[in-house]
């Protein structure tokens, strides 16, 4: 493996109520890596992303991010949650252009980065639009736009795509893995399914149920296209087994019983 952008040391996580969500975690992420956290609803994932975010501290261990700053010395990582967090009193383009607003560009200084990153994701022409006119795939785009504007070398991903339609998903799938094989990104995606961690992931990440430890890390090697085609065939449905089989097992550690 190359160097790694992310490393994470035997990062825990104790709320003040008491709860465990993440215990003893260790991994490596290298440039230029897609990797997807796995895991049932509740494991640590979300609270893994966001300790590597930056976005809370853990209780044990450490995070090491060796990301270098986006152009400008605009931030290395953007952050995408589950839901598109996106301002409903501002357009299109004022949302997508916050981050450089944010680290002092102006909308007329912004406007060709913004402008490049709504082409770019498919929302030419809805530069005025406002979030409530847009679909749920077409706000998720504005937020994956908004992440992306500041060129960060480390995208970050929450659970992204969970809400929408299949058809939709599918769609943001094979577009993500278009966008990361242009930018060069590493990328650390949470996910509950394991179908789009390996339609998406270079290596796929199981966690068990909470207290959430890294069970297995499993490679998913293959390039692109990851499209229909391969998602009919014996190769997919294989790999889906196996990720499937090691979700079991990691049930089976934390309980101590074999699962149903």
């Amino acid at each position: 493996m190359a160097d790694p952008v992310i490393r994470v040391e035997r990062l825990g996580r104790r709320f003040a109520s008491g709860t465990q969500a993440l215990t003893d975690a260790t991994l490596s992420v290298a440039a230029g890596e897609f990797v997807a956290l796995l895991g049932p609803s509740g494991c640590g994932k979300s609270t893994l992303l966001r300790l590597v975010a930056g976005l809370d501290a853990p209780s044990e261990g450490a995070v090491h991010l060796q990301a270098p700053a986006g152009p400008g010395g605009l931030p290395p990582v953007g952050f995408v949650f589950q839901e598109p967090t996106l301002m409903p009193w501002a357009s299109v383009a004022d949302n997508v252009w916050l981050p450089l607003r944010l680290a002092g560009q102006s909308r007329a200084q912004a406007q060709a980065a913004v402008q490049a990153q709504l082409d770019a994701v498919g929302l030419r022409g809805f530069e005025n639009a406002y979030p409530r006119e847009l679909s749920g795939g077409m706000r998720m785009r504005v937020s994956i736009a908004r992440a992306l504007v500041a060129q960060p070398g480390v995208l970050l991903m929450d659970e992204p795509f969970a809400a929408l339609d299949e058809i939709t998903r599918l769609r943001l799938n094979e577009d993500l893995l278009g966008w990361w094989a242009a930018r060069a990104l590493t990328v650390l995606f949470v996910t509950h399914s394991v179908f789009e961690a390996v339609t998406l992931a270079q290596r796929i990440v199981v966690m068990s149920a909470r207290p959430g430890r890294i069970a297995e890390v499993i490679d998913n090697p293959g390039g692109l296209p990851r499209d229909d085609h391969w998602r009919g065939s014996p190769d997919f449905a294989a790999r889906c087994a196996r990720v499937s089989q090691a979700l079991r097992r990691a049930a089976e550690a934390q309980t101590g019983a074999t699962a149903p």
